[in-house]
């Protein structure tokens, strides 16, 4: 009998197949695991900017992740985009409701192209409710500034932040370091300790969903039964190669190749 982690994934829906859910369900099949969704909102997009979002109503985002649960209990949880408060409140009820573990929170609050995709307001739900639910939480450098209110652009600014961020949500932390300087290594946070996930950095503007990707691959492994490092040292394996893979659509920042393995083939 196949076997296959079911791993659900909470976020918007990108028309363009870059990043969100598109990108996390490509992710999740690529990787081994059995991908379900529970869209937040609908968003007219490209690998140029957001055209618009259309936020799926509080109480049908529940009715999605119910239906989910109630038949097919995830193994971990991926939750992205969240566009306003009552759907902040919907998913922690659910997170306790089901008890589901393994469960990585990416901040998403801006896209690639710069265009807001968090409601100002709802960052404090997210803060407060949310976050503390997580196994890990994963910002960018930008992400975890506004979390923190801190200057980060070195190593020991990185530590600094990240320490700040697992002792206000007493959880694991992943700061990726993208945008650091022009080096690509990201810093795992995980039980007081700092672990360097070392990146190559790669010339090119495609990128659009790797934080969606990463954040999913990750859940991907831990519901496999990695441990937490070894889950992020794979994840960060596999983005790397879909980056090098250097696919190239679009005329702004295109995405990454999620199925780079079968091209090589």
């Amino acid at each position: 009998m196949m076997v296959r982690h079911p791993v659900l994934t909470i976020a918007g829906s990108d028309s363009s197949g870059g990043a969100g859910v598109q990108a996390d369900l490509k992710t999740i099949t690529m990787l081994g695991g059995y991908g379900m969704s529970a869209i937040t909102a609908l968003t007219a997009q490209n690998t140029v900017s957001v055209r618009g979002i259309h936020a799926v109503p509080a109480d049908f985002l529940r009715q999605q992740i119910e239906a989910v649960c109630d038949d097919i209990l995830p193994l971990a949880v991926k939750i992205g985009m969240v566009y306003d408060v009552p759907q902040i409140h919907v998913i922690a009820q659910a997170i306790r409701k089901y008890q589901l573990h393994h469960v990585v929170v990416d901040p998403v609050m801006v896209a690639t192209s710069g265009d807001a995709l968090l409601k100002e307001q709802a960052q404090t739900a997210l803060q407060e409710e949310l976050m503390p639910l997580a196994e890990l939480i994963t910002p960018n450098l930008p992400e975890a500034q506004r979390l923190t209110g801190l200057k980060i652009t070195s190593p020991i600014q990185m530590e600094q932040a990240a320490a700040e961020l697992s002792t206000q949500y007493e959880t694991a932390i992943l700061l990726k370091g993208g945008h650091c300087n022009g080096v690509c290594n990201d810093l795992l946070y995980v039980f007081g300790e700092c672990i360097w996930i070392p990146g190559q950095h790669l010339e090119t503007k495609n990128t659009h969903g790797t934080g969606c990707t990463l954040s999913s691959a990750i859940a991907v492994f831990l519901a496999q039964g990695f441990p937490m490092t070894d889950s992020v040292r794979r994840a960060k394996n596999y983005i790397t190669h879909a980056i090098q893979a250097g696919l190239s659509l679009g005329h702004g920042h295109g995405p990454i190749a999620h199925n780079y393995a079968l091209q090589e083939q």
